[in-house]
């Protein structure tokens, strides 16, 4: 006779927590204590949750979860950058990435284990999908990083983690029930407490998710863009030959969160020769005309066995000055974590893909 695996707690929406709870007998109010000691407290041992009660607690730890998914490494960069890779099971690891700066710390979250977009510039897009990460595995993310940063509870005032960005491995928008299920644990203002306007989500453009993203979160968009012509975006952004430039940015303009003090971002990694030119930047500043945007140029990091290299310093420059010049601000960001594989478009890990029906077993027990 084989154990029955426990519960995991950790990643249930707030009406399935109280369901769970209530179907032990239990009245509404103790689903928001636990909620809370999950959430805001960070805490991991129920027999430290001195309010539920003996009886709830011998039960929640006879039958249920709240463990952490295991760290397979905690790597830290000399700029201060870590990057974790966490083991989500059978073998399945994804990374996170911590990005320290002056005025905020950004975490940068994974959707999937690999990627099926196969951007040819992104070391990310060199592994095949393994599965995508659930609503536990994301939300694991960050209180991983508020373990190993000290940031509990999330009621005090000076935050570490001060923002996330849904822009690690994956593509987050064919992912999209779980990363809906999980932001909003995130932004739950009696948990981990992060307000939408500190969570960025980018996608590479799955044009029939961005309004329904819009109307269901409204958190910031971030898009993957990289080029200004169809013909070089069905190249290196393969996403592009289903869902074109045109209709990417028409959804842009229509995305319900948009406006001057909420602009789009849209990402453009500087690739040598490829689409650093001045005609590109020009072409950049029509595209995105009467859309409130902003542009961050990405300076393409190195990554073992790629084919690009990073445009030069002063082209990267120039380019911007162009962008500028036509009212939108273009800041360059600066390259995090090279040295761990930490910076953008590096993540990588060495998961494969398994069988229905090992995934279908992993998404109802998650980890133990």
């Amino acid at each position: 006779m084989t154990d029955v695996p426990k519960k995991q707690l950790i990643g249930l929406s707030r009406e399935e927590l109280n369901q769970e709870i209530t179907s032990l007998g239990e009245p509404n109010f103790r689903a928001k204590q636990l909620w809370s000691w999950i959430y805001n407290f960070g805490e991991t041992d129920f027999n430290k949750m001195h309010n539920l009660g003996k009886k709830l607690v011998a039960q929640l730890e006879a039958d249920y979860t709240i463990a952490r998914p295991k760290i397979v490494k905690d790597l830290q960069s000399f700029d201060g950058t870590r990057k974790w890779l966490i083991d989500y099971a059978t073998n399945q690891e994804a990374e996170t990435v911590y990005i320290p700066e002056v005025d905020r710390g950004t975490l940068c979250v994974s959707s999937q284990v690999g990627c099926t977009l196969n951007c040819t510039f992104c070391h990310t897009g060199t592994q095949k999908l393994a599965r995508n990460l659930t609503s536990y595995d994301i939300v694991t993310q960050m209180m991983i990083a508020r373990d190993a940063l000290n940031e509990w509870p999330s009621t005090q005032e000076t935050r570490l983690v001060s923002n996330i960005v849904m822009m690690g491995m994956g593509e987050p928008l064919y992912n999209y029930d779980n990363i809906i299920q999980a932001l909003k644990i995130i932004m739950d203002g009696e948990g981990i407490a992060l307000s939408r306007r500190r969570i960025t989500l980018s996608t590479s453009g799955v044009v029939p998710k961005i309004e329904q993203l819009g109307q269901e979160l409204a958190v910031n968009l971030a898009i993957s863009l990289h080029a200004v012509t169809n013909e070089l975006r069905d190249e290196i952004v393969p996403l592009n030959r289903k869902y074109p430039i045109e209709e990417l940015l028409e959804a842009c303009r229509k995305y319900p969160a948009a406006s001057n003090t909420r602009r789009i971002t849209f990402e453009y990694v500087m690739l040598k020769g490829i689409n650093d030119s001045i005609a590109d930047a020009k072409e950049l500043v029509r595209l995105i005309k009467g859309i409130p945007a902003k542009v961050n140029l990405i300076p393409f990091n190195p990554w073992p066995g790629t084919i690009y290299e990073c445009s030069a310093w002063n082209q990267i420059k120039t380019f911007a000055e162009v962008i500028e010049n036509a009212g939108y601000a273009s800041p360059i960001r600066t390259p995090r974590g090279r040295d761990i594989l930490a910076a953008c478009g590096q993540l990588r890990s060495e998961s494969t893909p398994v069988s229905k029906s090992i995934l279908k077993k992993n998404s109802n027990e998650n980890a133990n």
